[in-house]
């Protein structure tokens, strides 16, 4: 794609009418709907799309170091791996395309319960137009972004769907600062402060009506508001950061939906019921996943350091802290084993020291609380976010298509809103 370029390769200094902060799930489909009228900046952290995606099967596999969890990352690789404070590993995509490159595959859409609970006065007509599936009552069973010949077709392709004239995507960018100035109607954006991996600063600044799209996912954009003064005062104030908006709930309202696993082997063969790549071998496994969506338990971010934009922050999601998650895990392991195999506490104990990701975890900018209806961050003006930090619950079965919607509905909103489509 010509559009796509290392950010050493961009001008210094340039104007666009819309930003975004993430080539991710999200950010791809709303760039692609932007470029039908308006210039976009796509600033992307990771590298460019591989022409073979792979899989990703090991993620939640750490090593351990004198009995500590320590990271396995080395700033290369299409996948950013590291451990939360609960001691579980998890990830983020560090590619073009973002989790999609990454993920298994999986497609399928919220529930409707879901866009009740959001906060969001949805344009159903519209989100009807960012799907392209439709399931049918009784089991869900999972569409797959993987084609019948297993080439994954992930959110990057999306962009191909845009005026590619009017795309440039920066891959390898960092973003240092998010530029504020106060005007009569409160805290404004003029545009993003970003650097190479040459460590050179660039300038990307938007036109009039533009604004800054973060859509660095449940982790990343929490943490470049915190990064940028917008966020609860205590916690800003201990580490010395200017406040340009105060606002309590950011970074908080995080969960995960806790995933726990049984193995059990079966003396027949039989088919996969999930879209997943396997190998072929002579020895039957099932392997049996319980994730509930909603969980009760929350947590939320803090930032290690303001200094340096490449570190990590911390996040904790206190998996089974509301004694309903625990019970609810107990019930679900309960349908998969024999009855009366264990006691309540011995499968509370099982839950606990077996709990990993699912990597479905969101909020961190919930709407009604860090952004408002229409995805503006609360107390600015010209910046929205655009992703799963947005979410105050789960999507349900999984997220993926629900964030590609995301993306799609929003860009056709922004385009109504400046009288330029139906």
């Amino acid at each position: 794609m010509k559009s796509i370029y290392n950010a050493t390769d961009l001008p210094l200094k340039e104007e666009y009418d819309y930003i975004i902060v993430g080539g991710g799930i999200t950010g791809c489909p709303l760039a692609a709907t932007l470029l039908a009228n308006y210039s976009v900046l796509v600033l992307e952290r990771g590298s460019a799309p591989p022409s073979y995606p792979q899989l990703l099967l090991t993620i939640d596999r750490v090593q351990e170091d004198d009995g500590k969890m320590v990271q396995e990352d080395d700033g290369k690789t299409h996948y950013h791996r590291f451990t939360l404070e609960d001691g579980v590993a998890i990830v983020r995509g560090r590619v073009l395309g973002g989790s999609s490159m990454i993920n298994g595959g999986f497609y399928s859409r919220a529930d409707y319960q879901f866009y009740n609970e959001f906060g969001i006065h949805w344009d159903m007509d519209v989100v009807e137009e960012a799907y392209h599936l439709q399931h049918l009552m009784g089991t869900k069973t999972s569409s797959s972004i993987f084609d019948n010949e297993g080439k994954r077709h992930e959110a990057v392709e999306l962009l191909n769907k845009g005026e590619l004239k009017n795309l440039k995507v920066a891959f390898a960018s960092y973003v240092e600062r998010i530029i504020f100035f106060s005007k009569a109607s409160g805290v404004s954006t003029s545009g993003i402060v970003y650097s190479d991996s040459k460590e050179r600063t660039h300038e990307a600044l938007i036109r009039d009506e533009g604004e800054v799209m973060l859509s660095a996912g449940a982790i990343g954009s929490p943490r470049l508001l915190f990064l940028n003064g917008v966020g609860p005062l205590p916690h800003l104030s201990s580490h010395k950061v200017s406040v340009v908006s105060e606002n309590l709930d950011v970074g908080k309202f995080m969960a995960d939906n806790p995933r726990n696993s049984i193995n059990i082997v079966v003396p027949f063969a039989f088919d996969p019921s999930v879209g997943y790549v396997v190998g072929i071998t002579k020895l039957s496994v099932a392997t049996i996943v319980e994730k509930f969506s909603g969980p009760l338990s929350s947590s939320s971010l803090r930032l290690v350091s303001f200094i340096d934009v490449k570190v990590s922050p911390t996040v904790r999601f206190n998996y089974f802290e509301d004694p309903e998650d625990l019970a609810r895990c107990v019930r679900g392991m309960r349908h998969s084993l024999p009855r009366n195999l264990f006691d309540d506490a011995s499968m509370e104990t099982f839950c606990s020291s077996t709990v990993t990701t699912i990597w479905h975890y969101h909020g961190g900018c919930v709407v009604e609380k860090v952004v408002d209806g229409d995805l503006r961050v609360v107390g600015t003006n010209s910046l929205r976010v655009v992703d799963g930090s947005i979410f105050n619950t789960s999507s349900g079965t999984n997220p993926q298509a629900t964030l590609m919607m995301i993306g799609r509905y929003t860009g056709l909103r922004m385009l109504q809103e400046r009288g330029v489509a139906k």
